[in-house]
């Protein structure tokens, strides 16, 4: 073989390796508080989306928020945390609450509720409602030793924007 070729080959698997690296590394990176999709059973509004139509792979925060609801005796549920990552440099490469909260005000409007800063979406299962939102506060699914009326976060903000918003209940 000759030296060019092999130098061309060792190139490309380097490339190659580097790529799924680059797809794989942003799922580790951490940093901050994390952020939680949190589902509390409540009436909605308007319309509701049914959350057994939606893709387990492609909303898992938002079906897990909601199974997790179904399976408590309480009616609040929460997703697996999602860190945003430093320097904003995860949020291109993996899958996030925020994604799938664009995804589902964007498909379904009427099923999306908005109080000042703060976006919710009304999603349902088994005939039961759930308002869904996102939170960096764990309390916000009723944990013991936590604020109940934590804040909630629709959006994160800049990186030196550390105020929460708080939203209006009731």
């Amino acid at each position: 073989m000759r030296r060019i070729t092999r130098n061309t080959i060792l190139v490309i698997l380097a490339v190659v390796v580097l790529l799924l690296a680059l797809g794989a590394l942003p799922s580790y990176l951490k940093s901050g508080d994390p952020y939680y999709v949190v589902a509390t059973a409540d009436e909605a509004p308007g319309e509701s989306v049914n959350a057994t139509n939606l893709s387990a792979r492609r909303y898992r925060f938002s079906t897990g928020a909601v199974s997790a609801a179904t399976a408590n005796g309480n009616g609040t549920g929460r997703s697996d945390p999602y860190w945003r990552g430093p320097f904003g440099f995860k949020e291109g490469f993996t899958h996030s609450p925020f994604d799938e909260f664009e995804a589902l005000t964007r498909d379904y409007p009427n099923a999306t509720g908005t109080t000042g800063n703060d976006t919710s979406v009304y999603l349902s299962r088994n005939g039961t409602s759930y308002r869904v939102t996102i939170t960096q506060t764990p309390g916000a699914v009723g944990e013991p030793g936590t604020d109940a009326n934590a804040s909630r976060l629709a959006r994160p903000g800049p990186a030196g924007d550390a105020a929460p918003r708080a939203e209006v209940v009731g």
